[in-house]
């Protein structure tokens, strides 16, 4: 891959959905679509809403190791990224990546206890196209 940054930004960005993984207390992996994510600092770090109330919570908070997969089945190439995941309620977390509409989800808005923010933090990834894989490290 020439350039992992564009190529896995690119597809942050376009396609409408991620999956995460988390480590359920037996040590099995649990793997959720969510929406894309709604922030990213290039592809170090990725923002995702979620509720606070939901399983992937309370796994994050007992275990942070996670990835995120996204798969562009139209070219027929994915890429995961490896990671921990922080639960994140503070204020400014949650106002950062607020949009108008969400209060179908969080009827108390911004502000709503069961809304919070899912910080996803790469430390490396494996990219797959044209039947190979490579793997790769994040800085």
């Amino acid at each position: 891959m020439r350039n992992p940054e564009q190529t896995i930004g690119n597809m942050a960005d376009k396609l409408k959905t991620a999956f995460i993984a988390s480590v359920d207390e037996n040590g099995y992996p649990n793997v959720k679509a969510m929406l894309q994510p709604r922030k990213r600092e290039g592809i170090k770090v990725f923002y995702f809403t979620t509720n606070m109330s939901s399983i992937r919570v309370s796994q994050y908070l007992r275990n942070d190791k996670a990835c995120v997969y996204f798969c562009d089945s139209r070219f027929f190439r994915g890429v995961m990224l490896r990671g921990t995941m922080e639960v994140l309620t503070d204020p400014e977390s949650k106002g950062m990546i607020w949009q108008e509409g969400d209060t179908q989800y969080y009827s108390e808005g911004v502000t709503d206890p069961d809304y919070c923010v899912l910080r996803f933090t790469a430390v490396s990834g494996r990219f797959y196209s044209n039947f190979r894989s490579e793997e790769f490290n994040v800085d």
